[in-house]
């Protein structure tokens, strides 16, 4: 019984959670502070997306949401978060003129999937040095409250994993 009231308070905080993000829009995402991030799920993972290409982004959020499946979408068991830096930033952009990839068009669903994964706690963490490498306008980044800007996306997978995070990537 005391598992079906976890499932059961998890899936409304995550609901009222992912309602909230929807509805929070600010100018950009806030920055996380490293030191902040505690593991605090038996089970706790990063993908890593450095990569562009939509079909393995595509796999990556599914391979997620199968890994929910897995713990009978319970987040307090599970808890995945994305760091994303290089090409794979530009799934969390809302408009990619004047980037690397402004001649690519991304499916609008692939997003749209993404967010239905934040029900479950998903956040992605934004790495700013490729903002900065890159020359992209950090105001360019969709604005829901799920996306974390980051100092630098491969120091976060090492802060992660040192904290306990497991490793996984897709491809």
């Amino acid at each position: 019984m005391l598992k079906n009231r976890r499932q059961i308070i998890g899936a409304i905080t995550a609901t009222g959670a992912a309602i909230a993000a929807s509805r929070a829009a600010s100018a950009n995402p806030t920055e996380l502070d490293l030191s902040k991030i505690k593991k605090e799920t038996d089970i706790a993972c990063l993908y890593h997306c450095d990569f562009g290409e939509p079909q393995r982004f595509s796999q990556m959020l599914q391979n997620m949401l199968n890994h929910y499946s897995a713990y009978e979408f319970d987040n307090f068991k599970l808890k995945l978060v994305i760091v994303a830096h290089g090409p794979g930033l530009k799934f969390f952009l809302k408009d990619l003129t004047d980037t690397p990839w402004a001649k690519e068009t991304i499916d609008p669903d692939l997003y749209k999937r993404f967010m239905g994964l934040t029900q479950y706690g998903v956040e992605a963490y934004l790495c700013q040095i490729t903002y900065k490498r890159l020359k992209i306008d950090p105001s360019k980044t969709r604005t829901d409250s799920v996306l974390k800007f980051v100092p630098s996306g491969v120091a976060t997978v090492a802060e992660l994993q040192a904290k306990g995070f497991g490793y996984l990537k897709v491809g």
